[in-house]
Parts: structure tokens; sequence; C-alpha cells
């Protein structure tokens, strides 16, 4: 029975010897000294905020009368600071839209990735991204019924506090088209 004690007693010193320094411990990702790295910390200067945009649809088989929508979407950091979530809302006379949007670093793709839920479309549209220069371009593709379709996305922030977007598709034999503009002013920062 001596013998049984003496070995609980040595477990816990046991384990106390195996944890080091350098071992990352439960609690905040801060505390740990872990957080954003700086591709995170790009993205969030990028995109942290309230916004108020503008999409703009020229005439198209998508959109026969063009348009022009109006909304707001907020971006915020997700836990850790290893995300950033986009609730965005528009209403106009091209459609009602919303949506979510969930933007991470993916170190081992070494590329962004986005994943966008929306009211019209069902499931998630994955897409990857990088920075050329001061553009952050999005890249998908997926097949809609028997067409493939590819969607390419280019933000950049054009001026203090205002962001420019262009969504191009492009179907399957199909020259890219722009399929929206969206000009987005930031109401709300960080």
């Amino acid at each position: 029975m001596r013998q049984r004690r003496t070995w609980w007693l040595l477990v816990p010193a046991l384990a106390a010897g195996l944890v080091s320094a350098d071992t990352p411990t439960p609690g905040r990702a801060e505390e740990r000294g872990v957080g954003p790295g700086p591709e995170m910390q790009r993205l969030a200067k990028l995109y942290l905020g309230t916004w108020d945009y503008t999409e703009t649809y020229p005439k198209s088989a998508l959109f026969p009368n063009g348009g022009t929508s109006s909304g707001v979407y907020t971006s915020e950091a997700g836990p850790g600071g290893r995300s950033i979530l986009n609730r965005f809302h528009s209403r106009g006379p091209v459609g009602d839209f919303e949506g979510l949007l969930v933007m991470t670093w993916d170190a081992n793709e070494k590329a962004y990735k986005s994943y966008v839920f929306g009211n019209d479309f069902p499931g998630c549209v994955v897409q990857t991204g990088a920075f050329d220069g001061d553009a952050l371009t999005y890249r998908s593709e997926m097949n809609a019924e028997a067409v493939k379709v590819k969607l390419r996305s280019v933000t950049r922030l054009q001026s203090a506090g205002k962001i420019v977007s262009d969504q191009f598709l492009a179907l399957e034999g199909m020259p890219e088209a722009l399929l929206v503009h969206v000009e987005a002013v930031r109401r709300a920062g960080p």
C-alpha cells in the first residue's frame, strides 16, 4: 500500500518535469504569446470594421437590367484573431442578399482561404487567395448543375476608409466577365 501512495505522489512531479516553458498551456492565445500572424494582421487591416457598401451589377445574362443595391457589412476578428468573420446584407432591385464570409490563413497551403455562405445558394463556396501587391485576389471553381463556373474576386484599399472589389465570373467555354463592382466606405473602424 505504501508503494502505491508513493507512485501517486511522483506522477505530478514527473508531469511537471515534462512541461517546459515552450509547451502551450490552456488559456487565451495572447497569454501564451500566440496570436495572429502577419498574414492575418494584414487581412485585419484591410477588412475590420463596419462598412456601408454599394453593389453595381452590369447588364448580363444573370442580371438583364443590371442595377445597384446597397447594404452594410461588419467584419470582426474571429477566435484568437486567426480568422475574420464578415456578415453582409444588401437590398435593391437586383435582389436581397445576405451572407457570412469567414477568412483565414492556411499555413499548409501558404494561402488565404475564404468560406462564403449565402441565402441564394446552397452549401459553401470555398475560395483560395493571395495578395498581389496591394490587391487581395480570391479564386474558386465549382459546378453549377452541368456547367463549370470560375470566380475571381479582387479587393483593394482605394483610399483611407474605402475598399473597392470586383468579382468576375467565367462559365465553361466563355470569357471572364464582370459580375459585380463593390465600393465600401468604412463607417466605424476596429
